[in-house]
């Protein structure tokens, strides 16, 4: 019996040939660079936006970014960047780092723990970065 090649391994190696041809800086390209061009909000700017600024009655920016960190975790924390950019605003929104754990460590009940373990390294990056 002859070992078929892998379809899913032929297409993904076509896509970044692709890639590669059009655009050959693509190869080296990470989101971790392109998110220090989205610069941090403040955090007057925040509740203006999407917090009491919109509607009096309703949700603090500072709440709308943990539900958000939390949405992000429970999906699997597959969106690294996202995740990062969320952290860093929250902080910004008047977040503790204590409520950053306790939003993650809660949303492992829907997300699992492997969810949580990867939200975790990637907020901590962030909190260190802060620190520094």
């Amino acid at each position: 019996m002859t070992d078929a090649p892998n379809p899913f391994e032929a297409m993904m190696k076509a896509g970044q040939d692709w890639a590669k041809a059009l655009n050959p800086a693509l190869e080296s390209f990470t989101p971790k660079g392109f998110e220090a061009l989205f610069p941090t909000m403040s955090k007057d700017m925040m509740e203006s936006f999407f917090g009491k600024g919109i509607n009096p009655e309703g949700l603090d920016a500072k709440t709308r970014l943990l539900l958000t960190l939390m949405g992000l975790t429970i999906m699997g924390a597959q969106a690294e960047s996202q995740i990062r950019l969320t952290v860093r605003h929250a902080i910004e929104a008047g977040t503790t780092k204590q409520e950053v754990a306790e939003t993650i460590g809660l949303a492992a009940m829907f997300g699992g723990v492997p969810a949580m373990t990867k939200a975790m390294e990637l907020a901590s990056q962030v909190m260190e970065e802060d620190n520094t």
